[in-house]
């Protein structure tokens, strides 16, 4: 199987460029081509507001052999998609993220096995002290699946933090690392260096983990969870680097 996978992944278009690196102009860093200032797909200019952010960029098309790989590009992705897609309309995914505090992973506990839910609790309540000493906001646990109801002010204290972030880089990383780990307020914490990103991506696969300890671990489960590690780490240095 993963021979025919092999098989059918698309033509990856030629490298042409030799070098990549960083030119700054008007205070912005843009990611340069042989000296040609290299484009966002909708063809704006790929600029980004640190030179940290800029390196990392041309680190990544550095890298590239003689095929460009956008699946070894996280950094070059959020950065695209920051530009062209979140920079335009940050009012939809400030909703879209402030959804995710009305039904966030860490409100939902299990009853048993006990190690499970005490594993739960060591990583998910410290989380839920971080929201309420830090933004004021309270939230309700529940068993199961079945959907809780979360307090407006709550939800509204969380929507408050998230319209502080500004940048549409780091916007866009954290929209990431939520989409990812399935959790906005872990998401938030990390951002605000509660826990690094080992521990929030732990943090937030508690429950699969659990599971590998019991019945062992699924090859394919492992390396999806691996390329999505990599992908939220990334995402968590576009955040960094962005708010630097």
């Amino acid at each position: 199987m993963r021979a025919a996978q092999a098989g059918m992944k698309p033509t990856l278009p030629k490298r042409f460029y030799k070098d990549a690196g960083v030119k700054e102009r008007d205070g912005k860093f843009f990611l340069a081509l042989d000296g040609r200032t290299a484009k966002t797909p909708s063809k704006q200019d790929l600029a980004v507001p640190s030179r940290g952010l800029a390196e990392a960029l041309a680190e990544e098309w550095r890298g590239q052999g003689g095929e460009i790989d956008p699946s070894t590009m996280p950094v070059t992705r959020i950065v695209n998609s920051a530009i062209d897609g979140v920079a335009p309309r940050q009012a939809e995914v400030v909703d879209d993220l402030v959804r995710y505090a009305g039904s966030d992973l860490v409100y939902y506990r299990a009853a048993e096995p006990e190690r499970l839910a005490h594993s739960q609790d060591a990583a998910w309540s410290p989380v839920l002290d971080w929201a309420k000493e830090v933004h004021g906001a309270r939230f309700s646990l529940g068993e199961g699946v079945m959907h809780v109801t979360q307090p407006e002010e709550s939800v509204a204290a969380i929507r408050r933090a998230i319209e502080q972030i500004e940048s549409p880089f780091a916007l866009a990383a954290l929209h990431v690392m939520t989409t990812l780990s399935g959790s906005v307020l872990i998401s938030l914490a990390h951002a605000a260096q509660q826990m690094d990103a080992d521990a929030a991506w732990a943090a937030a696969h508690v429950d699969e983990l659990y599971q590998e300890s019991v019945w062992g671990e699924d090859y394919e489960a492992m390396e999806r969870r691996r390329r999505r590690e990599a992908e939220f780490k990334a995402a968590a240095r576009v955040f960094r680097l962005a708010t630097e």
